[in-house]
C-alpha cells in the first residue's frame, strides 16, 4: 500500500459513507497520523457518525496543494466528549488521484466566523494530535 502524503491542517477533506444511500460530507479536522492512519472527530449527532458505528467502510478524500488522494478503510471510534467522537480511519488503500497532467495550487479555502466555534476547533484539534 503506498503510504498517506501530508497534508496541511485545516484542510476540507470529505468523509463518504455507506449504509444506505451514499452519503458525504466535508470534515476540516481530518490529521495524517500515520503512514496508514487518519484520525477526525465528528459532532455526535452526525448521520455519518451514526452510519459508521452501523458499517465501519468509508472512504476519505483529501484535496490540497498538491495532494489529491482518497484514503478507502475502517473508522473506529477511539474516544468522544460530550459534543464530538474522535474517530481513527486505518487506512487500507491509498487511491493517488494525481495525473502529470494537472497540479492542485491549493485545496478549499475557509475560515471560521464564530469565535466560539473557533476556539472548539483548536480543542478538538489539540486532543486529536494527543491521541
Amino acid at each position: 500500500m503506498t503510504a498517506l502524503p501530508d497534508w496541511p491542517d485545516g484542510t476540507v477533506t470529505v468523509l463518504s459513507t455507506g449504509g444506505g444511500a451514499p452519503h458525504a460530507i466535508p470534515l476540516s479536522t481530518a490529521l495524517r497520523s500515520g503512514p496508514a492512519t487518519i484520525h477526525f472527530a465528528l459532532g455526535l449527532r452526525r448521520e455519518s457518525l451514526a452510519r459508521l458505528r452501523e458499517d465501519p467502510r468509508c472512504a476519505l478524500t483529501v484535496l490540497a496543494a498538491g495532494v489529491a488522494v482518497t484514503a478507502l478503510g475502517a473508522a473506529t471510534v477511539v474516544d468522544e466528549n460530550d459534543r464530538v467522537a474522535f474517530v481513527r480511519l486505518d487506512v487500507e488503500e491509498v487511491q493517488d488521484h494525481g495525473q502529470p497532467t494537472f497540479a492542485l495550487d491549493d485545496g478549499v479555502r475557509w475560515h471560521w466566523t464564530d469565535d466560539d466555534a473557533a476556539a472548539g476547533d483548536a480543542e478538538v484539534r489539540a486532543t486529536l494530535k494527543r491521541i
